[in-house]
């Protein structure tokens, strides 16, 4: 239970990075209070984390020859995807403007979330 707890935190807080830094992310509305950003930023990370459990490894798996022939570096598109996924999921509570920004991105995501992750899992 502590680490699905863990990779909901650093999953929000990769997200909340990503929208900081990439003018191309948006969350919500930008005249919200605080708190219903809060709230739309744990809504958005609850539904990343489900697509990143359910449908990145089925889109891992079928994409397995790219990943071998491009040593690993197709996961920053399939990353990217999954930013994309949900932001289609999310409709007007998130949103990614384009598949570049998305590249990006899923690039600090990932960074972000690795680094949360690390720092905060102690098994």
């Amino acid at each position: 239970m502590t680490s699905i707890l863990i990779k909901f935190i650093a999953n929000a807080a990769a997200l909340a990075v990503a929208v900081w830094l990439l003018d191309g992310i948006t969350l919500g509305d930008e005249g919200a209070s605080t708190g219903s950003q809060a709230l739309t930023l744990a809504l958005v990370a609850l539904i990343f984390g489900l697509v990143n459990l359910i449908v990145k490894p089925i889109v891992r798996l079928l994409s397995l020859p790219l990943l071998l022939l491009t040593l690993g570096l197709f996961s920053l598109v399939i990353n990217a995807l999954m930013l994309m996924l949900t932001s289609w999921i999310a409709g007007d509570a998130f949103h990614v403007d384009g598949f570049w920004t998305a590249v990006l991105g899923g690039l600090i995501v990932g960074l972000v979330s690795w680094g949360v992750s690390a720092a905060f899992d102690r098994d």
